[in-house]
């Protein structure tokens, strides 16, 4: 984020740690202007879209037409309480999107380094009105920090589910054929008495918010207790705590969500990152930072240009 007065103050509270484990470095401030793509894509590829709900600290670009009807500009201050602001850390702010005003039961959530590059319709994301995605286990290293977090997750949702119960009741959701390979380890666990960790894909993610409403009521204690968390922290829950929620409720519809997604960690796949989005390869794409990406402006110009190439027109959230 190219704010300085923010970024003086996130300095005030990191102590100027430039530290990948707590979300601090430089790859999560820079912007090389690529958000007005995902206007773009919103307005030529989901135009179906009622409300974008565009949540900041405060910040938004100059070029941004807020008069647009189906912006609203949501501050942290205006849902989460203030006793935990500021706050930098990103699963602190995603736990309290069910308070943004006027949000709708059905929302999808998107981070700023995921884009619509393809016609999508609202049955990608939900249908007979539950959020569409992937059950399917994933068991992890328990070396990784982040799936750290992900366990703490599934210590709450095996609190409150039994397995057995759940994959009997559900079983077709479980095992449906479109989740092919990435859905083995449901057989090989399947005997397994207690949840493990589910595959956690980064994408635009649908969800109610009344699961979010129901997670708090059963977990508030844990949720409140690990809001005063300012950076990232190994006590956290993450955003899958509430899509765990709802697969174990049975509140989704299957669908293989690797199917028309895709991420691209620029540091490794620049090229084909650029190619899939002047090809047009899938509906969604992650173009995913890191500092160490080499020939970085060379990199970014090839992505801008492949964005060029299929959103060539300003957007009507453009002013």
């Amino acid at each position: 984020m190219n704010d300085p007065a923010w970024r003086k103050e996130f300095a005030k509270y990191s102590g100027n740690k430039d530290n990948e484990s707590n979300g601090v470095s430089e790859a999560r401030f820079r912007d090389y202007g690529f958000l007005r793509y995902w206007f773009r894509g919103v307005e030529k590829f989901a135009p179906w879209v009622r409300k974008i709900h565009f949540v900041s600290s405060g910040q938004k670009p100059e070029w941004l037409d807020t008069s647009n009807p189906k912006i609203h500009i949501v501050d942290h201050k205006d849902f989460i309480p203030e006793e935990f602001l500021p706050t930098y850390n990103s699963v602190v702010i995603e736990r309290y999107m069910h308070r943004i005003p006027g949000l709708a039961d059905h929302f999808v959530y998107f981070n700023d380094d995921f884009y619509i590059i393809n016609h999508i319709t609202p049955e990608r994301f939900f249908r007979n009105g539950l959020p569409c995605d992937i059950a399917a286990f994933h068991p992890n290293p328990s070396w990784s920090q982040w799936y750290k977090r992900i366990k703490n997750n599934i210590r709450i949702i095996n609190s409150h589910f039994d397995k057995k119960e759940v994959m009997e009741r559900d079983h077709d959701k479980w095992f449906d054929p479109s989740y092919g390979s990435r859905a083995r380890w449901n057989y090989l666990l399947k005997p397994y008495g207690k949840f493990v960790t589910l595959r956690t894909p980064h994408n635009a993610q649908p969800y109610l918010r009344s699961t979010f409403e129901e997670v708090w009521n059963v977990a508030g204690k844990e949720l409140t207790a690990t809001s005063v968390n300012r950076f990232r922290a190994v006590t956290d829950y993450t955003p899958e705590l509430f899509r765990a929620w709802q697969i174990c409720r049975g509140n989704f519809e299957p669908y293989n969500t690797y199917s028309d997604t895709k991420m691209f960690p620029l540091m490794i796949r620049p090229r084909q990152a650029a190619e899939a989005i002047r090809n047009q390869s899938y509906s969604l794409v992650c173009l995913n930072d890191n500092i160490h990406i080499r020939h970085y402006d060379k990199v970014m110009e090839r992505i801008k240009e492949a964005f060029e190439h299929i959103l060539p027109e300003k957007s009507g959230f453009e002013s």
